[in-house]
Protein backbone atom coordinates (compact mmCIF):
# COMPACT_ATOMS: atom_id res chain seq x y z
CA UNK A 1 0.00 0.00 0.00
CA UNK A 2 3.12 2.43 0.95
CA UNK A 3 4.70 1.54 -2.07
CA UNK A 4 1.71 2.19 -4.19
CA UNK A 5 1.17 5.86 -3.02
CA UNK A 6 4.77 6.12 -3.57
CA UNK A 7 4.64 5.82 -7.06
CA UNK A 8 1.40 7.52 -7.57
CA UNK A 9 3.13 10.38 -5.50
CA UNK A 10 5.78 10.36 -7.99
CA UNK A 11 3.80 10.28 -11.00
CA UNK A 12 1.84 13.04 -9.81
CA UNK A 13 5.44 15.19 -8.95
CA UNK A 14 7.06 14.48 -12.46
CA UNK A 15 3.89 15.31 -14.13
CA UNK A 16 3.59 18.49 -12.53
CA UNK A 17 7.59 19.25 -12.70
CA UNK A 18 7.08 18.88 -16.34
CA UNK A 19 4.05 21.17 -16.76
CA UNK A 20 5.79 23.94 -14.57
CA UNK A 21 9.38 23.61 -17.18
CA UNK A 22 6.56 23.69 -19.64
CA UNK A 23 5.00 26.85 -18.73
CA UNK A 24 8.51 28.37 -17.55
CA UNK A 25 10.10 27.73 -21.63
CA UNK A 26 7.16 29.47 -22.81
CA UNK A 27 6.97 31.87 -20.63
CA UNK A 28 10.48 32.53 -21.27
CA UNK A 29 10.42 32.33 -25.03
CA UNK A 30 7.96 34.88 -24.74
CA UNK A 31 10.26 37.28 -22.74
CA UNK A 32 12.75 36.90 -25.42
CA UNK A 33 10.49 38.31 -28.09
CA UNK A 34 9.15 40.77 -26.51
CA UNK A 35 13.19 42.11 -25.65
CA UNK A 36 13.98 41.57 -28.80
CA UNK A 37 11.25 44.12 -30.54
CA UNK A 38 12.04 46.09 -27.42
CA UNK A 39 16.11 46.39 -28.49
CA UNK A 40 14.90 46.54 -31.79
CA UNK A 41 12.89 49.73 -31.28
CA UNK A 42 15.01 51.20 -28.95
CA UNK A 43 17.90 51.13 -31.85
CA UNK A 44 15.58 52.52 -34.52
CA UNK A 45 15.16 55.38 -31.94
CA UNK A 46 18.59 55.78 -31.03
CA UNK A 47 19.84 56.15 -34.74
CA UNK A 48 17.08 57.38 -36.69
CA UNK A 49 18.99 58.72 -39.71
CA UNK A 50 20.38 54.78 -40.30
CA UNK A 51 17.43 53.23 -39.12
CA UNK A 52 15.62 55.39 -41.68
CA UNK A 53 17.81 54.77 -44.41
CA UNK A 54 18.28 50.57 -44.04
CA UNK A 55 14.36 50.49 -43.41
CA UNK A 56 13.77 52.32 -46.95
CA UNK A 57 16.54 50.48 -48.55
CA UNK A 58 15.25 46.66 -46.89
CA UNK A 59 11.30 48.25 -48.13
CA UNK A 60 12.49 48.75 -51.89
CA UNK A 61 14.19 45.47 -52.26
CA UNK A 62 11.27 43.59 -51.08
CA UNK A 63 8.92 46.36 -53.11
CA UNK A 64 10.61 45.17 -56.21
CA UNK A 65 11.15 41.04 -55.55
CA UNK A 66 7.30 41.16 -54.86
CA UNK A 67 6.33 42.96 -58.15
CA UNK A 68 8.17 39.89 -59.85
CA UNK A 69 6.75 37.51 -57.47
CA UNK A 70 3.47 39.34 -59.06
CA UNK A 71 3.49 39.30 -62.18
CA UNK A 72 4.19 35.55 -62.06
CA UNK A 73 1.52 34.99 -60.04
CA UNK A 74 -0.98 36.35 -61.92
CA UNK A 75 -0.42 33.88 -64.86
CA UNK A 76 -0.19 30.53 -62.57
CA UNK A 77 -2.05 31.81 -59.14
CA UNK A 78 -5.71 30.36 -59.01
CA UNK A 79 -8.35 33.36 -58.85
CA UNK A 80 -11.72 33.25 -60.23
CA UNK A 81 -13.34 32.60 -62.99
CA UNK A 82 -9.84 30.32 -62.92
CA UNK A 83 -9.69 29.09 -59.78
CA UNK A 84 -8.98 25.65 -60.81
CA UNK A 85 -5.35 26.24 -62.32
CA UNK A 86 -3.65 23.82 -60.15
CA UNK A 87 -5.84 21.13 -61.90
CA UNK A 88 -5.54 22.91 -65.41
CA UNK A 89 -4.12 21.00 -68.48
CA UNK A 90 -3.91 23.21 -71.72
CA UNK A 91 -3.43 22.52 -75.11
CA UNK A 92 -3.67 25.90 -76.81
CA UNK A 93 -1.66 24.73 -80.29
CA UNK A 94 -0.47 22.01 -82.53
CA UNK A 95 2.09 22.13 -85.27
CA UNK A 96 1.12 20.10 -88.40
CA UNK A 97 3.05 19.27 -90.83
CA UNK A 98 2.82 16.92 -94.49
CA UNK A 99 5.71 15.28 -96.37
CA UNK A 100 4.03 16.65 -99.35
CA UNK A 101 5.22 20.27 -98.03
CA UNK A 102 8.72 19.22 -99.20
CA UNK A 103 12.26 19.99 -97.67
CA UNK A 104 11.79 18.49 -94.42
CA UNK A 105 7.86 18.82 -94.37
CA UNK A 106 7.95 22.64 -92.41
CA UNK A 107 5.44 23.31 -89.60
CA UNK A 108 2.14 24.85 -89.83
CA UNK A 109 1.74 26.47 -86.33
CA UNK A 110 -1.95 27.65 -84.12
CA UNK A 111 -4.40 26.68 -82.54
CA UNK A 112 -6.25 23.62 -83.68
CA UNK A 113 -9.77 22.25 -85.21
CA UNK A 114 -12.70 21.45 -83.35
CA UNK A 115 -12.01 17.87 -84.54
CA UNK A 116 -8.89 17.86 -83.54
CA UNK A 117 -9.72 18.93 -79.84
CA UNK A 118 -12.47 16.72 -79.52
CA UNK A 119 -10.86 13.58 -81.09
CA UNK A 120 -7.16 14.22 -78.47
CA UNK A 121 -8.20 15.38 -75.61
CA UNK A 122 -11.96 16.10 -75.34
CA UNK A 123 -12.77 12.46 -75.57
CA UNK A 124 -9.81 11.46 -72.93
CA UNK A 125 -11.52 9.07 -69.86
CA UNK A 126 -8.55 10.23 -67.50
CA UNK A 127 -9.82 13.81 -66.81
CA UNK A 128 -12.68 15.06 -64.84
CA UNK A 129 -13.86 17.57 -67.74
CA UNK A 130 -12.53 19.28 -71.17
CA UNK A 131 -13.65 22.12 -72.89
CA UNK A 132 -13.10 23.72 -76.24
CA UNK A 133 -13.40 27.12 -76.61
CA UNK A 134 -12.15 29.71 -79.19
CA UNK A 135 -8.45 30.19 -78.88
CA UNK A 136 -9.15 34.13 -78.41
CA UNK A 137 -11.52 36.15 -77.28
CA UNK A 138 -11.92 39.09 -80.53
CA UNK A 139 -13.48 42.23 -80.16
CA UNK A 140 -17.25 41.96 -82.16
CA UNK A 141 -19.81 44.94 -82.29
CA UNK A 142 -22.85 44.92 -79.76
CA UNK A 143 -25.94 46.83 -80.07
CA UNK A 144 -29.80 46.68 -79.79
CA UNK A 145 -31.56 47.27 -82.90
CA UNK A 146 -31.34 51.27 -84.33
CA UNK A 147 -28.58 52.14 -81.62
CA UNK A 148 -24.73 52.38 -82.69
CA UNK A 149 -22.91 49.60 -81.54
CA UNK A 150 -19.77 48.82 -79.26
CA UNK A 151 -17.37 46.33 -79.94
CA UNK A 152 -16.76 43.88 -76.59
CA UNK A 153 -14.32 41.00 -76.45
CA UNK A 154 -16.72 37.51 -77.77
CA UNK A 155 -15.21 34.20 -76.84
CA UNK A 156 -17.07 31.06 -78.33
CA UNK A 157 -17.18 28.46 -76.27
CA UNK A 158 -18.93 24.93 -75.61
CA UNK A 159 -21.25 24.17 -72.56
CA UNK A 160 -18.28 22.39 -70.79
CA UNK A 161 -16.97 25.58 -70.42
CA UNK A 162 -19.79 26.70 -67.60
CA UNK A 163 -17.70 23.37 -65.70
CA UNK A 164 -14.34 23.92 -66.05
CA UNK A 165 -14.40 27.64 -65.47
CA UNK A 166 -16.46 29.29 -62.00
CA UNK A 167 -18.13 32.57 -62.99
CA UNK A 168 -19.99 34.60 -60.74
CA UNK A 169 -23.58 34.94 -61.72
CA UNK A 170 -25.02 37.90 -60.81
CA UNK A 171 -28.68 36.45 -62.89
CA UNK A 172 -29.65 33.72 -65.00
CA UNK A 173 -27.66 30.90 -65.74
CA UNK A 174 -24.93 29.44 -68.58
CA UNK A 175 -26.37 27.79 -71.96
CA UNK A 176 -26.11 23.77 -71.33
CA UNK A 177 -25.68 21.16 -73.80
CA UNK A 178 -29.12 20.61 -74.83
CA UNK A 179 -28.41 24.62 -76.62
CA UNK A 180 -25.26 23.95 -77.36
CA UNK A 181 -26.27 21.26 -79.55
CA UNK A 182 -29.18 22.96 -80.86
CA UNK A 183 -26.90 25.70 -82.13
CA UNK A 184 -29.54 28.43 -80.04
CA UNK A 185 -27.96 31.75 -80.38
CA UNK A 186 -27.96 32.69 -77.02
CA UNK A 187 -25.19 34.69 -74.71
CA UNK A 188 -23.80 34.97 -71.15
CA UNK A 189 -22.18 38.69 -71.06
CA UNK A 190 -20.65 40.58 -68.17
CA UNK A 191 -22.33 43.59 -66.35
CA UNK A 192 -20.47 45.91 -68.42
CA UNK A 193 -21.39 44.57 -71.49
CA UNK A 194 -25.43 44.52 -69.85
CA UNK A 195 -25.01 48.31 -68.32
CA UNK A 196 -23.74 49.67 -71.47
CA UNK A 197 -26.42 47.75 -74.12
CA UNK A 198 -29.53 47.96 -71.42
CA UNK A 199 -28.52 50.18 -68.78
CA UNK A 200 -29.13 47.61 -66.11
CA UNK A 201 -27.72 44.44 -64.80
CA UNK A 202 -31.43 43.28 -63.54
CA UNK A 203 -34.72 41.93 -65.66
CA UNK A 204 -32.72 41.21 -68.87
CA UNK A 205 -32.71 37.50 -69.26
CA UNK A 206 -34.66 36.47 -71.66
CA UNK A 207 -33.54 39.80 -73.78
CA UNK A 208 -32.66 40.23 -77.40
CA UNK A 209 -29.63 42.25 -78.49
CA UNK A 210 -27.51 42.53 -81.75
CA UNK A 211 -24.37 40.34 -81.66
CA UNK A 212 -22.32 41.11 -85.17
CA UNK A 213 -25.62 42.27 -86.50
CA UNK A 214 -27.54 38.99 -85.69
CA UNK A 215 -30.25 38.54 -82.62
CA UNK A 216 -29.18 36.39 -79.65
CA UNK A 217 -30.50 36.36 -76.04
CA UNK A 218 -29.51 36.99 -72.97
CA UNK A 219 -29.50 33.81 -70.76
CA UNK A 220 -26.76 35.18 -67.99
CA UNK A 221 -24.99 37.85 -66.48
CA UNK A 222 -21.73 37.27 -64.60
CA UNK A 223 -19.11 39.70 -63.19
CA UNK A 224 -16.66 40.99 -65.20
CA UNK A 225 -13.67 38.82 -65.63
CA UNK A 226 -9.95 40.18 -65.83
CA UNK A 227 -8.10 39.89 -68.89
CA UNK A 228 -5.62 38.03 -66.88
CA UNK A 229 -7.79 35.30 -66.43
CA UNK A 230 -6.73 34.58 -70.21
CA UNK A 231 -8.18 31.29 -70.67
CA UNK A 232 -11.71 32.42 -69.56
CA UNK A 233 -11.46 36.01 -70.33
CA UNK A 234 -13.98 37.83 -72.50
CA UNK A 235 -17.17 40.10 -72.12
CA UNK A 236 -19.73 37.67 -74.09
CA UNK A 237 -19.60 34.10 -74.19
CA UNK A 238 -21.68 32.16 -77.11
CA UNK A 239 -22.01 28.49 -78.06
CA UNK A 240 -19.42 28.11 -80.97
CA UNK A 241 -22.06 26.25 -82.74
CA UNK A 242 -24.28 29.17 -82.96
CA UNK A 243 -21.19 31.81 -83.66
CA UNK A 244 -20.09 29.56 -86.72
CA UNK A 245 -16.49 29.21 -85.19
CA UNK A 246 -16.19 25.45 -85.42
CA UNK A 247 -16.51 25.85 -89.22
CA UNK A 248 -13.26 27.90 -89.13
CA UNK A 249 -10.52 25.14 -90.78
CA UNK A 250 -7.49 24.22 -92.73
CA UNK A 251 -5.28 21.54 -93.78
CA UNK A 252 -7.99 19.23 -94.12
CA UNK A 253 -9.64 20.27 -91.33
CA UNK A 254 -6.72 19.65 -88.87
CA UNK A 255 -6.07 23.28 -87.66
CA UNK A 256 -8.69 26.35 -86.57
CA UNK A 257 -9.24 28.93 -84.28
CA UNK A 258 -9.80 26.63 -81.05
CA UNK A 259 -8.13 25.75 -77.72
CA UNK A 260 -8.92 22.95 -75.30
CA UNK A 261 -8.35 23.14 -71.29
CA UNK A 262 -8.75 19.96 -69.00
CA UNK A 263 -9.76 19.70 -66.01
CA UNK A 264 -8.31 16.93 -63.56
CA UNK A 265 -9.67 15.37 -60.99
CA UNK A 266 -6.34 16.08 -58.97
CA UNK A 267 -2.61 16.99 -59.96
CA UNK A 268 -1.35 13.82 -59.38
CA UNK A 269 -3.46 12.41 -62.57
CA UNK A 270 -1.33 14.63 -64.66
CA UNK A 271 1.18 11.93 -65.99
CA UNK A 272 -1.71 9.94 -66.64
CA UNK A 273 -3.22 12.23 -68.84
CA UNK A 274 -0.04 13.02 -70.41
CA UNK A 275 0.31 9.11 -71.38
CA UNK A 276 -3.25 9.07 -72.11
CA UNK A 277 -3.26 11.98 -74.82
CA UNK A 278 0.18 10.09 -75.98
CA UNK A 279 -1.25 7.01 -76.96
CA UNK A 280 -4.26 8.67 -78.65
CA UNK A 281 -2.03 10.66 -80.36
CA UNK A 282 -0.03 8.30 -82.09
CA UNK A 283 -3.05 6.10 -82.71
CA UNK A 284 -4.33 8.91 -84.22
CA UNK A 285 -1.12 10.06 -86.29
CA UNK A 286 -0.90 6.33 -87.41
CA UNK A 287 -4.25 7.00 -89.43
CA UNK A 288 -3.90 10.31 -90.92
CA UNK A 289 -0.36 9.33 -91.90
CA UNK A 290 -1.55 7.45 -94.82
CA UNK A 291 -2.05 10.99 -96.36
CA UNK A 292 1.33 12.54 -95.19
CA UNK A 293 -0.10 14.08 -92.35
CA UNK A 294 1.71 14.05 -88.92
CA UNK A 295 -0.05 16.29 -85.14
CA UNK A 296 3.16 17.47 -83.46
CA UNK A 297 2.13 18.16 -80.01
CA UNK A 298 5.35 18.79 -78.76
CA UNK A 299 4.57 17.26 -74.81
CA UNK A 300 1.36 19.25 -74.77
CA UNK A 301 -0.68 19.41 -72.89
CA UNK A 302 1.01 21.94 -70.12
CA UNK A 303 0.00 22.74 -66.80
CA UNK A 304 -0.58 26.61 -65.56
CA UNK A 305 3.23 27.48 -64.97
CA UNK A 306 4.31 25.73 -68.49
CA UNK A 307 1.65 27.30 -70.53
CA UNK A 308 2.31 30.61 -68.84
CA UNK A 309 5.97 31.30 -70.39
CA UNK A 310 4.55 29.19 -74.12
CA UNK A 311 4.13 31.66 -76.58
CA UNK A 312 3.63 29.79 -79.74
CA UNK A 313 2.95 25.91 -81.08
CA UNK A 314 6.73 25.56 -82.74
CA UNK A 315 8.66 25.71 -79.28
CA UNK A 316 8.46 23.76 -76.08
CA UNK A 317 8.77 26.05 -73.74
CA UNK A 318 11.61 25.40 -70.91
CA UNK A 319 10.40 25.73 -67.12
CA UNK A 320 13.72 24.63 -65.71
CA UNK A 321 15.66 27.77 -68.02
CA UNK A 322 12.82 29.85 -66.75
CA UNK A 323 12.72 29.08 -63.06
CA UNK A 324 16.75 29.49 -63.27
CA UNK A 325 16.34 32.92 -64.85
CA UNK A 326 13.74 33.84 -61.97
CA UNK A 327 16.35 32.88 -59.44
CA UNK A 328 18.78 35.07 -60.91
CA UNK A 329 16.80 38.05 -60.99
CA UNK A 330 15.72 37.37 -57.22
CA UNK A 331 19.28 36.87 -56.33
CA UNK A 332 20.69 40.27 -57.78
CA UNK A 333 17.44 41.80 -55.93
CA UNK A 334 18.68 40.76 -52.64
CA UNK A 335 22.60 40.64 -52.52
CA UNK A 336 22.81 44.17 -54.08
CA UNK A 337 20.86 45.65 -50.81
CA UNK A 338 22.12 43.10 -49.14
CA UNK A 339 25.20 44.70 -48.93
CA UNK A 340 24.42 48.36 -48.64
CA UNK A 341 22.25 47.04 -45.72
CA UNK A 342 24.97 44.88 -44.03
CA UNK A 343 27.29 48.20 -43.67
CA UNK A 344 24.46 50.13 -41.79
CA UNK A 345 24.02 46.79 -39.46
CA UNK A 346 27.71 47.25 -38.93
CA UNK A 347 27.79 51.16 -38.77
CA UNK A 348 24.56 50.37 -35.92
CA UNK A 349 26.83 47.36 -34.20
CA UNK A 350 29.64 49.56 -33.74
CA UNK A 351 27.87 51.72 -30.99
CA UNK A 352 26.45 48.43 -28.84
CA UNK A 353 30.10 47.00 -28.77
CA UNK A 354 30.82 47.65 -24.56
CA UNK A 355 27.09 46.36 -24.23
CA UNK A 356 28.15 42.80 -26.52
CA UNK A 357 31.22 42.50 -23.83
CA UNK A 358 29.56 42.89 -20.85
CA UNK A 359 26.67 40.07 -22.17
CA UNK A 360 29.60 38.28 -23.01
CA UNK A 361 31.22 39.11 -19.79
CA UNK A 362 28.15 37.73 -17.92
CA UNK A 363 28.26 34.37 -19.85
CA UNK A 364 26.52 34.71 -23.25
CA UNK A 365 27.87 32.69 -26.19
CA UNK A 366 28.96 33.65 -29.24
CA UNK A 367 25.88 31.85 -30.59
CA UNK A 368 23.64 33.66 -28.53
CA UNK A 369 25.09 36.73 -29.44
CA UNK A 370 24.96 36.10 -32.95
CA UNK A 371 20.98 35.36 -32.38
CA UNK A 372 19.97 38.45 -30.38
CA UNK A 373 21.30 40.33 -33.26
CA UNK A 374 19.69 38.53 -36.29
CA UNK A 375 16.65 38.50 -34.51
CA UNK A 376 16.06 42.16 -33.63
CA UNK A 377 17.56 43.09 -37.02
CA UNK A 378 14.64 40.61 -38.42
CA UNK A 379 12.40 42.40 -36.39
CA UNK A 380 13.39 45.81 -38.75
CA UNK A 381 13.36 43.43 -41.72
CA UNK A 382 9.80 42.69 -40.94
CA UNK A 383 8.77 46.01 -40.42
CA UNK A 384 10.12 47.26 -43.97
CA UNK A 385 9.09 43.85 -46.26
CA UNK A 386 5.85 45.08 -44.82
CA UNK A 387 6.09 48.41 -46.11
CA UNK A 388 7.42 46.75 -49.28
CA UNK A 389 4.96 44.60 -49.57
CA UNK A 390 2.36 47.69 -49.53
CA UNK A 391 3.69 49.68 -52.02
CA UNK A 392 4.29 46.51 -54.53
CA UNK A 393 0.81 46.01 -54.15
CA UNK A 394 -0.13 49.72 -54.31
CA UNK A 395 1.87 50.23 -57.45
CA UNK A 396 0.23 46.93 -59.17
CA UNK A 397 -2.94 48.31 -58.77
CA UNK A 398 -1.85 52.18 -60.35
CA UNK A 399 -0.15 50.40 -62.92
CA UNK A 400 -1.57 47.57 -63.88
CA UNK A 401 -2.07 48.09 -67.42
CA UNK A 402 1.46 48.80 -67.70
CA UNK A 403 3.18 46.65 -65.36
CA UNK A 404 0.96 43.54 -66.79
CA UNK A 405 0.60 44.06 -70.09
CA UNK A 406 -0.02 41.10 -72.64
CA UNK A 407 2.33 41.15 -75.62
CA UNK A 408 -0.43 39.55 -78.21
CA UNK A 409 -3.59 40.73 -77.03
CA UNK A 410 -6.43 41.28 -78.88
CA UNK A 411 -8.50 42.34 -76.09
CA UNK A 412 -10.71 45.40 -76.33
CA UNK A 413 -10.00 46.62 -72.29
CA UNK A 414 -6.44 47.01 -70.68
CA UNK A 415 -5.34 44.80 -68.03
CA UNK A 416 -7.01 44.55 -64.30
CA UNK A 417 -6.01 43.61 -61.04
CA UNK A 418 -7.76 43.09 -57.74
CA UNK A 419 -6.76 42.05 -53.93
CA UNK A 420 -7.57 38.67 -54.14
CA UNK A 421 -5.04 38.02 -57.14
CA UNK A 422 -2.69 39.88 -55.03
CA UNK A 423 -2.66 38.91 -51.55
CA UNK A 424 -2.83 35.34 -51.70
CA UNK A 425 -1.71 33.08 -48.84
CA UNK A 426 1.22 32.58 -51.21
CA UNK A 427 1.91 35.80 -51.65
CA UNK A 428 2.84 36.47 -47.63
CA UNK A 429 4.51 33.44 -47.80
CA UNK A 430 6.96 34.51 -50.20
CA UNK A 431 7.08 37.82 -48.63
CA UNK A 432 8.35 36.46 -45.77
CA UNK A 433 10.71 33.95 -47.21
CA UNK A 434 12.31 37.01 -48.76
CA UNK A 435 12.80 39.18 -45.70
CA UNK A 436 14.16 36.35 -43.88
CA UNK A 437 16.83 35.66 -46.63
CA UNK A 438 17.67 39.41 -46.60
CA UNK A 439 18.09 39.39 -42.89
CA UNK A 440 20.92 36.68 -43.19
CA UNK A 441 22.38 38.29 -45.82
CA UNK A 442 22.65 41.56 -44.49
CA UNK A 443 22.78 40.84 -40.75
CA UNK A 444 24.48 37.65 -40.83
CA UNK A 445 28.25 38.56 -41.49
CA UNK A 446 28.08 42.09 -39.03
CA UNK A 447 26.74 39.77 -36.44
CA UNK A 448 29.56 37.02 -36.88
CA UNK A 449 32.02 39.48 -36.50
CA UNK A 450 30.44 41.33 -33.48
CA UNK A 451 30.25 37.93 -31.47
CA UNK A 452 33.78 37.50 -32.46
CA UNK A 453 35.09 39.86 -30.60
CA UNK A 454 37.34 39.62 -27.33
CA UNK A 455 35.45 40.42 -23.98
CA UNK A 456 38.45 43.04 -22.78
CA UNK A 457 38.38 44.64 -26.26
CA UNK A 458 34.40 45.14 -26.77
CA UNK A 459 34.47 46.22 -22.49
CA UNK A 460 36.34 48.75 -24.37
CA UNK A 461 34.53 49.96 -27.02
CA UNK A 462 37.36 48.47 -29.42
CA UNK A 463 36.12 46.42 -32.81
CA UNK A 464 39.28 44.35 -32.61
Amino acid sequence: MFKKKTVIFFKKTTVSFRQRIKTCFISNKKTMIKQYITQALAQLRQQPIISAVSIIGTALAIFLIMLVVMMQQVKTAPFAPESNRDRFLHAHYLSIKNENWGGNGGFNNGPMSERIAKELYVSLKTPEAATIYGAMALPTPVSLPKQAATGFDLRQTDAAFWKVFDFQFIDGKPYDQATFEASIPVAVITETVAQTVFGTTEGIVGKEFLLNHAPYQVCGVVKDVSTLATNAYGQLWVPYTAGGLGAQTWNDDFSGMMSCTILAKSRDDFDAIRQEADRRLAAYNLVIGENGWEIVSRNRPYDQEKESIAFGANVEPDVDVERRRQLIIFLILLIVPAINISSMTQSRLRQRVSEIGVRRAFGSTRMEIMSQIIAENFIVTMLAGALGLLMSVVFAFVGSSVIFAQEFSYNSVLPEVDITMLLQLDTFLWAFFFCFVLNLLSSGYPAWRASRIGIVNAISGKLH
